[in-house]
């Protein structure tokens, strides 16, 4: 946490919210950007007044903002990986959390060609290329598994030979893997929840995530899902159907 966070920030009139990556970017009136990272288990939470009132404090809510109207929010972190920072607008392009990023996969301009342009000459394994935020932002583990299981590419295939249709397909099942997430509130496996406390349900819709020994879910495949490390991380997958 920034020195004085409290009185840099009391008072401030928020213009804008956006995101790049996973950060959270909160525009001040001041010329400066309030960035926020949840970490592993955090979370922001939205309370009215009579909400604020009915649930006190939690021993983890180490930030809160009282804002107009009796509104409050509430920084969450149990396990303090997440972040605030304050910096200077004009300072953001280059700071180090957001220098050499990946583009963002529900851009418009990104698809096939440009997914296959950042996978060129990799030869790590494309699941771990996925988690790369040099190669593009915002995709976790739970959804490159999920879009790699759509698009039937196998998690341990050579970054570099994922081109032409293959990286075609990958943009577009990793764009319906994060819509559809996006629709349903995210993932709420452990920590997750929504801004106003619900939890999410997109872990309803996984097709390998988590399944390992369960059926494949493509009719007449007749395999189960797998699991393997990657880099440290659990991949699900069915070995016939990914190649």
């Amino acid at each position: 946490m920034p020195a004085k966070f409290a009185s840099k920030v009391e008072g401030r009139t928020v213009r804008a919210i956006d995101r790049r990556a996973k950060y959270l970017l909160i525009r001040l009136d001041d010329g400066q950007t309030l960035i926020a990272h949840l970490g592993m288990s955090g979370r922001m939470t939205l309370h009215d007044a009579a909400s604020a009132a009915a649930h006190p404090l939690d021993r983890h809510d180490h930030v809160v903002f009282d804002i107009e109207d009796g509104w409050q929010v509430r920084f969450n972190d149990a396990r303090r990986f997440g972040l605030m920072l304050l910096v200077a607008d004009e300072a953001l392009p280059k700071h180090k959390f957001f220098k050499g990023l990946g583009p963002e996969p529900l851009d418009e301009t990104f698809d096939g060609p440009a997914l296959a342009e950042r996978l060129a000459g990799r030869k790590t394994p494309i699941k771990a290329a996925l988690l790369d935020q040099k190669t593009l932002v915002g995709v976790g583990n739970i959804y490159a598994c999920e879009a790699l299981f759509l698009a039937g590419i196998s998690p341990r295939r050579s970054a570099h030979t994922v081109r032409g249709e293959r990286a075609a397909k990958l943009v577009e099942t990793i764009k319906q893997v994060l819509l559809r997430s996006i629709d349903d509130g995210g993932s709420s496996l452990r920590d997750h929840v929504q801004p106003g406390g619900e939890l999410g349900y997109f872990q309803t819709r996984f097709n390998v995530y988590d399944r390992a020994g369960i059926a494949c879910p493509t009719r007449g495949c007749g395999k189960t899902v797998r699991r393997l490390v990657q880099a440290g991380r659990s991949t699900f997958y069915c070995a016939r159907c990914q190649r």
